[in-house]
């Protein structure tokens, strides 16, 4: 066989591998779009469905349910109203429908909470059937601990389609703070005397060798210098050997 035969006959074996390996390529990217569509479900329609009847639906596929809420309907009692993913979507296998329930079709009103403690308010609520959606606390000056300061639903409200009430609520006055001041260079002692007249306790001290810092001087502190700390905090020291 000529040099000029052989390298034809390389060249269509190189054609040859390419096209093969082309082939195993497009089939192992075929195989690999099969096997994750072959993860995917669809999403059954839950809505309507008995919470335990949705979710042995929802177990025949291999998805799970959270209920995130109950809410008042025209749908019977422990009837499914809403849910997410909605139905005909393809989800991956284990993935949970978060759904909505009903409560059946009782209204309610919301009572006056504003000014109460937020005990009070608690009971109230349970008396009524209801309880504490979302709480926000603030500091607010003026304000006992613990006073629910706004409401939502506005008390009075009688077509509350929800038993949750939202409830801003105070933390009293903000407690007094301080910046911290820079203890470092000064000497042990006089960083024990300005931390107790600024109502603040010494914590732990590590002793450290520093070049070029004075032996018993302050060469770290924790918190920070410009931080902000409230009276009674501890402070901890890295001293100077």
């Amino acid at each position: 066989m000529g040099l000029r035969e052989r390298l034809q006959w390389f060249g269509r074996l190189a054609l040859m591998i390419f096209v093969l390996a082309s082939v195993a390529f497009l089939s192992a990217i075929t195989a690999i779009r099969f096997a994750i569509q072959g993860r995917q479900v669809e999403m059954p329609n839950l809505v309507g469905k008995k919470a335990n009847e949705a979710q042995a639906m929802l177990q025949k596929v291999d998805l799970g349910m959270k209920v995130d809420d109950r809410v008042y309907s025209n749908k019977l009692v422990d009837t499914v109203v809403r849910q997410s993913p909605p139905p005909g979507i393809h989800v991956k296998i284990g993935q949970r429908a978060h759904v909505v329930v009903s409560l059946g079709g009782q209204r309610v009103t919301i009572p006056a909470l504003e000014q109460k403690s937020l005990r009070a308010a608690r009971i109230e609520l349970l008396r009524g059937g209801m309880q504490i959606g979302e709480q926000t606390d603030v500091y607010l000056p003026g304000y006992s601990e613990e006073t629910v300061i706004q409401q939502t639903p506005a008390p009075g409200t009688s077509d509350a389609m929800s038993p949750h009430v939202d409830l801003l609520v105070s933390l009293g006055s903000r407690p007094l703070a301080y910046v911290m001041p820079d203890l470092r260079g000064l000497k042990l002692i006089e960083a024990q005397q300005r931390l107790a007249a600024g109502g603040l306790k010494l914590g732990r001290i590590s002793v450290q060798e520093t070049p070029g810092a004075l032996p018993g001087t302050v060469t770290a502190q924790t918190p920070a210098q410009g931080s902000r700390v409230e009276p009674g905090a501890t402070v901890d020291l890295q001293v100077a050997s």
